[in-house]
């Protein structure tokens, strides 16, 4: 029997995977990775590395049913077609792709093959597009989206036995060694990793401690459903939404395919306004740019909850939830940076980067995103710290300058004089919120 070729992308996994299935009822199965230059030349080092480490464990889980994954390097429009005359293969199949990028990728390879390109499932529980409101357009509002979403439901988990398929082999390309990540810790990649941490995780309060970066208790799944470790249909499937935990965490995975559904039906939005009337708004430039985006991307502006976050981010190419929040306030209400380079610097660093969530939430603190997000909601980093690090240990986690302040002080440094050369506050908080506001209500005159 000539084989199907099953193409990996955001589906490095065997188990949960539609994909699979349905290339194993056409005949033997040939996996196939290909490494596309237009998505690792602007991933960042944290994320390519931890992606070869997602390859290296699916070739280990492919080896124990059959010769493993096959990794071929190039462009898939030229490598997939080849490919396919290569072995003879009758199909190629794939989980669809929503993405500005690998939409246009997936079209190109269909348009190059002789065989059919068959799409099954997709990396979301309901697939971007599917919900509409009442008048057949896209959602911009999550609350609408999200009762719609639970209204339609999902499947059930796919039953995806890969040692019921017949896998077959073809030469390939080495699964690249990782590049250095500096003093980025990585989690442990690969699909029994990421249900290993589902396990540990399921149960948790998330509801009390969700917004507690000193606890470290959230799933960190994010960069699992990243890259397709485990489908966000295998978690739904495990929570229970009559308990406050299990519904507030599958709220948080709804955001994930709200942002989704949002890039695919706006897909200019990844790096323009969502909400273009904003996009007046003064923003420095020029070397006073370069100064403050220095200060914040090392951690040196003198608000430690603000510093602590950026410190995490280059220590575990991660970042608490809700430290994201105030360090993109930050940078663009205290800062008055323009979003768009917040957003580039977390898609470098971040491990579980992904462009719909990153985009949107990054325009969601700007003010000019979805939903009722007012520009005029200012996170006061004092404040946000010494609420949600009460005892200031994720500051002193990762503010070594401060690792003896007291708490008060270590939310506050300056009071007392910066210790261990901690920096002083580079902006009056106070002053740059009045600023960003005026700004606002300027663009609003001029705009009524």
């Amino acid at each position: 029997m000539t084989p199907t070729i099953l193409w990996f992308r955001r589906d490095l996994r065997l188990g949960d995977h539609p994909a699979l299935l349905a290339a194993a009822e056409s005949g033997p199965v040939l996996p196939v990775f290909v490494l596309d230059e237009a998505l690792l030349a602007p991933a960042g080092p944290v994320r390519t590395a931890f992606l070869f480490d997602s390859l290296r464990a699916l070739d280990a889980d492919l080896r124990r049913h059959g010769p493993g994954l096959v990794v071929r390097r190039g462009r898939p429009a030229t490598v997939l077609p080849d490919l396919v005359r290569e072995v003879d293969a009758r199909e190629v199949h794939v989980s669809a792709d929503f993405g500005p990028y690998g939409a246009r990728r997936d079209q190109q390879v269909e348009d190059a093959l002789d065989v059919p390109l068959i799409r099954t499932g997709s990396p979301y529980a309901v697939a971007p597009g599917r919900l509409t409101t009442g008048a057949g357009s896209p959602y911009r509002v999550f609350t609408p989206f999200y009762r719609a979403w639970v209204e339609h439901g999902w499947r059930r988990p796919a039953d995806s036995d890969p040692a019921a398929v017949t896998w077959v082999g073809a030469p390939g390309d080495e699964i690249p060694a990782s590049p250095e990540t500096g003093e980025a810790a990585l989690p442990e990649a690969g699909e029994a990793a990421a249900l290993a941490r589902w396990r540990e995780f399921r149960g948790t309060p998330y509801d009390e401690i969700r917004d507690r970066p000193d606890l470290d208790e959230t799933s960190r799944l994010s960069t699992y459903l990243r890259w397709g470790a485990v489908h966000p249909r295998t978690l739904l499937a495990d929570l229970d939404p009559t308990d406050p935990h299990g519904e507030v965490y599958r709220r948080e995975l709804a955001w994930r395919e709200f942002y989704a559904s949002v890039l695919h039906a706006w897909p200019e939005s990844a790096r323009d306004y969502f909400r273009p009337e904003l996009k007046d708004l003064p923003y420095v430039s020029g070397a006073e740019l370069k100064k403050r985006l220095q200060a914040w991307t090392t951690g040196t502006t003198g608000f430690p909850i603000v510093d602590a976050g950026m410190r995490q981010l280059l220590a575990e190419g991660w970042m608490h939830n809700r430290v994201r929040m105030i360090v993109a306030s930050f940078l663009v209400k205290d800062l008055q940076v323009e979003w768009q380079h917040g957003a580039a610097h977390f898609m470098k660093h971040l491990v579980d980067g992904d462009l719909a969530s990153n985009q949107h939430n990054w325009q969601w603190v700007a003010g000019c995103g979805t939903d009722a997000a007012p520009y005029f909601r200012i996170f006061n980093p004092i404040t946000q710290g010494e609420k949600f690090d009460p005892a200031a240990d994720y500051i002193r986690r990762w503010i070594p300058e401060l690792a003896d302040a007291p708490t008060k002080a270590a939310h506050r440094p300056w009071r007392d004089g910066p210790p261990n050369g901690y920096p002083e506050p580079m902006v009056d908080h106070a002053v740059q919120r009045n600023e960003a506001l005026s700004a606002y209500q300027l663009l609003r005159g001029q705009r009524p």
